[in-house]
């Protein structure tokens, strides 16, 4: 398979990573089957979709027949089966290794063979996501970053099977969504969350240890290493419980320089999850 062979796309998960995926797909001229495992989470995928295309139009980036074309793309679903016609197919649920591996199997059942199941995984092997299946050489990683439709890289994680024509059509499919990719082997947290979670976790440790005001901290990592947000900034954007997940998992599988720092597990266990709960080292509107 190459890409002139990808017409209808798949997304399971209809959350912040997989209305994103969806999106760009689809703006990009791909039918897109969005489907989740209720109705409601669904809805919620195609709100987060409209008003990101409102703001795309209202920003001049996108014009109003160009956002009505890409949302009549994109069908909504619960039924696993209607994802049967995608020739590529994304997985966007939830960090959970046995989940995904559930997902896997009830994808191989609905799709054909020749199918490309790809995993949005940050942190989770490849290889034994694609042991759920019979076919893992078919099995990639594509881990889009946040928020799908403005971030410009994708992440191809390669499994112990994949083979390199599965690799390859991963490379072109981004690139065909106008992203840029680097490649990673399959090891825990690939190349971004293996460095981004111990940095993010030494900037809450900082805060916590009074190295500095929190403000302080993400403004001298701004203007020191001329990235667009610090830690403790990026922590809330990305969501304090993913963070904690993902450095937890690096933890198991690599040691104490991956341990979640304490401030981090306290404000998760208060709720204070970031920007999608309106606070978390920061607070939101």
């Amino acid at each position: 398979m190459d890409l002139d062979d990808i017409d209808t796309v798949g997304v399971v998960g209809a959350g912040t990573m997989g209305s994103g995926i969806a999106q760009v797909a689809a703006v990009n001229g791909y039918r897109v089957v969005m489907r989740d495992v209720e109705a409601r989470f669904v809805d919620s995928g195609f709100e987060t979709i409209e008003e990101s295309l409102a703001r795309f139009v209202s920003r001049g980036d996108l014009d109003q027949s160009g956002a009505d074309a890409a949302r009549a793309r994109i069908e909504g679903t619960t039924d696993i089966d209607a994802l049967s016609p995608a020739t590529l197919v994304v997985e966007a649920v939830t960090e959970d290794l046995g989940v995904k591996q559930s997902v896997f199997s009830d994808l191989a059942a609905a799709c054909g063979p020749e199918t490309v199941l790809a995993t949005n995984t940050s942190t989770l092997s490849i290889t034994s996501i694609a042991s759920a299946i019979d076919r893992p050489e078919r099995v990639v990683g594509l881990h889009f970053m946040n928020p799908v439709p403005v971030m410009a890289g994708v992440e191809v994680v390669v499994g112990e099977q994949t083979n390199g024509a599965t690799v390859e059509l991963a490379h072109d499919f981004a690139a065909a969504l106008g992203k840029e990719t680097w490649e990673a082997d399959d090891r825990p947290g690939f190349v971004v969350n293996r460095v981004l979670m111990p940095w993010i976790n030494e900037g809450v440790r900082a805060y916590d240890e009074g190295v500095a005001e929190k403000g302080d901290i993400d403004r001298g990592l701004r203007l020191g290493t001329n990235v667009p947000m610090g830690p403790l900034e990026l922590a809330d954007h990305i969501g304090l419980d993913v963070v904690l997940d993902a450095s937890e998992t690096l933890h198991a599988e690599l040691g104490d320089r991956y341990k979640p720092a304490y401030l981090l597990k306290r404000k998760v266990e208060a709720g204070d999850l970031g920007k999608k709960t309106g606070a978390g080292f920061y607070e939101y509107d």
